[in-house]
């Protein structure tokens, strides 16, 4: 925790103290939004949040503006072509795994009304809000990101290992992990933008 009893993991750049201020946590039920984090959230596999974040608009641009359709249709040779593209992770797997989602992605929006529908289900629409004393009595998976994780898979999903998934699931504000005194803390309204 910070001076100010902000989440300590945010304090390495401007880009990550907004992210944190303004992003992580908070409550999102918008497919497009839910989408961008699950595409950056497998691109960051292996690598730290940071190194993602500053590359967002790199992937932005690369995915069609994060556009769940326009992703779903891509090409094998648009897929290809991004191994060039230096403002993203440049890894075959993760790159191909984009459309691979996407795809996965409509399917869950078929079935359920929308992909938040489905998401939220899991923790009967209420964020659970875990108020840890500090960054270290932060884990990195759960139960819940354990059955998520396998759920995706079987639905075709990609670089969604329990511990993406609950990174994810904090990212997107199903999880409030934010520390007990960080101005941040306990569940926010959801932003549908």
């Amino acid at each position: 925790m910070t001076d100010d009893g902000t989440c300590s993991w945010a304090t390495g750049t401007t880009e990550m103290r907004t992210y944190h201020d303004e992003e992580w946590g908070v409550p999102r039920r918008d497919d497009p939004y839910l989408f961008e984090m699950l595409i950056l959230e497998g691109a960051q596999a292996g690598l730290s949040w940071s190194t993602i974040l500053g590359r967002r608009s790199g992937y932005r641009a690369a995915f069609k503006g994060f556009s769940v359709p326009d992703v779903a249709t891509m090409t094998d040779e648009e897929l290809t072509a991004l191994m060039d593209e230096p403002g993203i992770i440049r890894n075959r797997l993760k790159i191909f795994g984009a459309r691979k989602n996407a795809l996965a992605f409509q399917r869950v929006q078929e079935e359920f009304g929308s992909f938040a529908d489905y998401l939220w289900g899991w923790v009967g629409g209420e964020p659970i809000v875990n108020g840890p004393r500090t960054t270290g009595d932060l884990v990195a998976t759960t139960e819940l990101s354990d059955r998520l994780s396998k759920d995706l898979k079987k639905r075709g999903f990609t670089f969604v290992g329990s511990t993406i998934v609950y990174a994810y699931l904090e990212a997107v504000g199903v999880v409030d992990d934010h520390v007990l005194g960080c101005p941040a803390a306990g569940a926010r309204p959801s932003s549908e933008s």
